[in-house]
């Protein structure tokens, strides 16, 4: 097949998947809690997620971490879970040939599962356990800890380069918000905190007014609908639905020169980062657009000028993160040979320069809407990527709708957007300059 029939070929595959959009129900339970339902039937599989609307800056000061600790607390067993000591849920889980995983974010907590479609009650009756009936004692809390200790010296501190990839790094930008405090938390907030004061998190965070679950895949809508009032209608709120504090974080004004010290690390790394707008923000999508541009593949121009031209760097990459209050663009090259991080600095700069007096060509601002609408697309092909998103376009976006409608606001984007945005967010007194390197 050659070359422009296969692009051609991708095309009509991409705007077909494309052309069928998300069917869901959507609806709220008297007890807050809020319900999507996706059937696609297509193939034997069922996946749910709950995302709870708390994660690490909602954490009082002092008392880091207790998020990420709920997320391993919640995620093993119940109160009505036989043999608890023996993460029955894994078990159980395994054998009916099922997976099932949590994370922890700045904004949220999610759990997520992924059965044979036969196994939906299954699947129902663990995320409702974990909302009704959490073992919140101290045996609990100390096996946990002891756990979460483990995975942040294997993870972070064992690990090369994973402050960055854990967005330790945050506390140097978000100084008076609590973005900057770490998601995984101190041992020493953990070590302290009291078992009334896990117990009361559980109480505060863990209700349906406070949640959103979504469950996709080979059902029917209206028989899942009374299998969800069965296992969650009746689950009664601890709180009314907590407020979210509205903390303005002070803008960067000057460059924050900063180095870190990496043991686990051979070759340093230069790193930049800037505080962007929120997700929802149509800019925060045009630095999607500025990441392709700069880091998006061989032919980017980043990669294309320091790792083949002029071979400076091994490596470099650039990457958005968006929250609900704000998001982070970010920057991180490797340098090749004896080539100096100031090296790498000035390059990047180069380019960046580049986007803020000239405007994209039309032929690569077009393969840049071809890589992104390719993206989206594949986002949402899978059961567990479009239940993903549903869950956070209700919870963290506030529009359920993007699930089908977030593709126009990247066919919104211009040309002229991008300069725009370039100059508006990426001026090097407005970012966190780091040098990171071996100890």
């Amino acid at each position: 097949m050659n070359k422009f029939l296969s692009l051609f070929v991708a095309f009509l595959v991409t705007n077909c998947i494309y052309s069928q959009n998300i069917e869901y129900t959507e609806y709220t339970l008297e007890n807050g809690l809020h319900v999507i339902i996706h059937q696609d039937n297509s193939a034997p599989v069922i996946a749910t997620e709950v995302m709870y609307h708390v994660g690490s800056r909602d954490e009082i000061e002092g008392k880091s971490g207790f998020s990420h600790f709920f997320e391993h607390m919640c995620a093993s067993s119940s109160a009505n879970s036989p043999n608890i000591k023996k993460r029955q849920w894994k078990q159980i889980i395994t054998s009916k040939g099922g997976v099932a995983n949590a994370s922890t974010w700045k904004d949220r907590t999610n759990y997520f599962n992924f059965f044979p479609s036969n196994n939906l009650e299954l699947a129902l009756w663990l995320q409702s356990e974990r909302m009704l009936h959490a073992i919140i004692d101290q045996d609990q809390v100390d096996t946990q800890n002891e756990v979460v200790k483990e995975e942040k010296r294997d993870r972070i501190d064992n690990s090369p380069y994973a402050k960055f990839g854990y967005r330790e790094i945050d506390k140097y930008m978000f100084t008076n918000h609590p973005y900057g405090q770490s998601v995984i938390g101190s041992f020493e907030d953990l070590d302290s905190a009291s078992l009334e004061e896990f117990q009361d998190f559980y109480k505060k965070w863990y209700n349906p007014n406070n949640a959103v679950l979504v469950i996709g895949g080979d059902l029917d809508t209206e028989k899942t609908i009374k299998l969800v009032e069965d296992y969650f209608g009746d689950i009664e709120n601890n709180n009314s639905k907590p407020a979210k504090l509205n903390i303005i974080q002070k803008p960067i004004t000057e460059t924050i020169k900063v180095t870190e010290y990496d043991a686990n690390i051979e070759i340093p790394a230069k790193i930049f980062s800037y505080i962007t707008p929120r997700n929802s923000a149509k800019d925060s999508y045009v630095l999607n657009y500025i990441s392709q541009i700069l880091t998006g593949g061989k032919s980017s121009r980043l990669y294309k000028k320091m790792v083949d031209e002029d071979k400076t760097a091994l490596q470099i990459f650039s990457y958005g993160r968006y929250d609900q209050a704000y998001g982070t663009f970010s920057i991180f090259a490797l340098p090749l040979g004896e080539t100096s991080l100031e090296t790498l600095s000035e390059e990047i700069d180069s380019q960046i320069r580049k986007l803020q007096t000239e405007l994209v060509t039309e032929r690569e601002f077009e393969k840049i809407n071809n890589q992104i609408e390719t993206s989206f697309v594949q986002k949402n092909t899978g059961i567990l990527g479009i239940t993903s998103s549903l869950a956070e376009y209700y919870l963290l976006y506030d529009d359920t709708s993007l699930i089908n409608d977030e593709i126009e606001i990247y066919r919104s984007i211009t040309r002229e957007d991008i300069m725009r945005v370039a100059n508006e967010y990426l001026k090097p007194n407005q970012r966190l300059d780091m040098d990171y390197v071996k100890k």
